[in-house]
């Protein structure tokens, strides 16, 4: 794989991740639950699932080479984006009107 397909392989872990919380109502995508889970319990879901997507991240970089120190900026940015992807899977669960 080149650097190009790695960004790709990122970004679509990322996508998948982000609306993970709001399309099912599992722990984490795969621990079961008898009851609905809250937005905070979705929130919160939220950031494991982005501080995991960030370790697969680095960890294609670590098998690209270097790992390039960054500044806050870029987890700013990179947090930003995350709850970006995530807003078709909050639409689904909290916006959009249900029939029936």
């Amino acid at each position: 794989m080149n650097s190009s397909s790695y960004v790709w392989l990122v970004l679509l872990a990322a996508t998948l991740a982000a609306n993970l919380p709001f399309l099912n109502n599992r722990w984490l995508g795969v621990i079961p639950r008898a009851l609905p889970k809250t937005l905070w319990m979705r929130l919160l879901e939220l950031v494991i699932w982005y501080f995991l997507v960030g370790g697969l991240g680095l960890a294609l970089e670590q098998h690209q080479g270097q790992i390039y120190p960054q500044g806050w900026e870029f987890y700013a940015t990179t947090a930003a984006l995350f709850v970006t992807l995530a807003f078709p899977g909050f639409v689904f669960r909290y916006l959009l009107k249900r029939r029936g």
